[in-house]
């Protein structure tokens, strides 16, 4: 047995020093204070006294400086140490591991989980199991990593806190890996110990990004091209073109045909594939409608008619805005199709129209929206006319009410002077 330090010693849990103080044959070890104990390890690994003359004398020292009653109390607390815990705490103890615990509690476990561990824990965390999945969240902030490959509810679905939730501020549609432990006896879903990545990237890269809101915006320069046989995304590819990062609006009173065009944006859009994340929120919709988007190809990510609250129709639009944003800010592409702006509060609807933004040299955030009329602050309109709609001559664009700011940016000059054109001809 190697020669410890004192100062190793003393570092070491009272079990330990019994531990060694056994190995070494030092008679009477457990009457023996801390102190008392050490000296004795170290006079028989020194060789400087025997240890029977060591501990001998240091029952006397004891007893000299406390006194029976001091001794007798340490007695009774090496024993307390040593019983085994009687069957009745045992079992408070298991019901106790067996009860629910609240939210709050569970999100604190899962904090102090994440925290740096020391070397000890290291080996068990290289035995960690590690899942990725799609993040769907629930009204409560928590959420679940689906991991199924149509992202449906299963019984591999991995519990994600709310704690991290914030923490990473994830979004429904967030890949996330990192690892997970097993459920406890209360539980029925294993639990996301910390979340490692983000949409492939680190999660550290990501929560050091700088806020959507504080990224620089520049004109839309990428023209969406649909390369469509539909005369209306002819004509708006055309006489209104839309990049990414566009702020647009058509606009027109009531029977213009302003959801049907932006339906068939959506399919046009969707159809981009995965080089551009998009959804559709329709709010004071007419069931109808919400029918009809129901059966296209683009699912909207919420559906809500016209005689659903205005808050309810604000947050819904604010929640796919929101993760709209998070995409654009990880450099990706998003597109929010919303139907429509005219029955949410003012500034929900200024607030989700602004959000649009072209990121230089990073992601973008397209923003469509149907309107009575334009808020201001668009990139690109496209009016409606109600007279041409009414004589069911579609497309039915008001050239003269329509326009695109730097249009030259996204069809070049020649492009930007076609249009002109085809405006001075409408005037005229």
């Amino acid at each position: 047995m190697p020669v410890l330090e004192r100062s190793a010693l003393a570092d070491s849990p009272l079990a330990d020093l019994h531990a060694i103080a056994s190995e070494l044959g030092i008679d009477g070890f457990r009457r023996l204070r801390k102190e008392e104990l050490i000296d004795a390890i170290a006079a028989r690994q020194g060789g400087s006294q025997p240890a029977a003359e060591a501990a001998e004398e240091a029952p006397a020292r004891s007893r000299r400086r406390r006194g029976g009653r001091g001794r007798a109390r340490e007695e009774r607390e090496e024993d307390h140490e040593e019983r085994p815990k009687p069957e009745r705490a045992r079992a408070r103890e298991e019901e106790r591991e067996e009860r629910p615990r609240p939210e709050r509690a569970r999100a604190r476990e899962e904090e102090r989980e994440e925290r740096p561990r020391p070397e000890r824990g290291r080996a068990r965390e290289e035995r960690e199991e590690t899942v990725e999945g799609i993040v769907e969240l629930s009204d409560n902030g928590s959420g679940f990593l689906r991991r199924g490959k149509d992202g449906a509810p299963s019984d591999e679905d991995v519990y994600v806190s709310a704690a991290q939730v914030r923490r990473c501020e994830l979004v429904d549609g967030d890949r996330v890996g990192g690892p997970l432990r097993p459920p406890r006896r209360s539980e029925r879903f294993p639990s996301l110990v910390r979340v490692e990545t983000i949409n492939g990237r680190r999660a550290e890269e990501v929560a050091e990004g700088v806020r959507f809101d504080e990224l620089p915006a520049a004109f839309p320069s990428e023209r969406f091209a649909f390369d469509a046989e539909d005369e209306t995304l002819k004509a708006i590819e055309f006489l209104t073109p839309i990049g990414r990062g566009s702020r647009v609006t058509i606009a027109g009173g009531p029977h213009t045909g302003k959801s049907e065009a932006l339906r068939r944006l959506a399919t046009a859009l969707a159809g981009l594939g995965a080089e551009l994340e998009t959804a559709a929120v329709l709010v004071g919709a007419r069931p109808e409608e919400i029918a009809e988007w129901r059966e296209g190809p683009l699912e909207p990510v919420a559906a809500l008619s016209f005689a659903a609250p205005a808050d309810a129709q604000a947050q819904a639009v604010e929640r796919a805005i929101e993760h709209g944003k998070r995409v654009a800010a990880r450099g990706g592409h998003a597109a929010v199709l919303i139907d429509s702006l005219e029955g949410l509060p003012v500034a929900a609807a200024r607030k989700a129209l602004a959000a649009a933004r072209n990121i230089p040299a990073g992601g973008s955030l397209t923003v469509i929206a149907t309107a009575a009329a334009p808020l201001g602050g668009e990139t690109t309109v496209v009016a409606l006319d109600a007279h041409v709609a009414g004589a069911r001559r579609f497309p039915a664009i008001d050239l003269l009410a329509s326009r695109t700011l730097r249009p030259e940016l996204l069809v070049g000059e020649a492009g930007a002077q076609a249009i002109a054109e085809a405006v001075q001809e409408e005037a005229e």
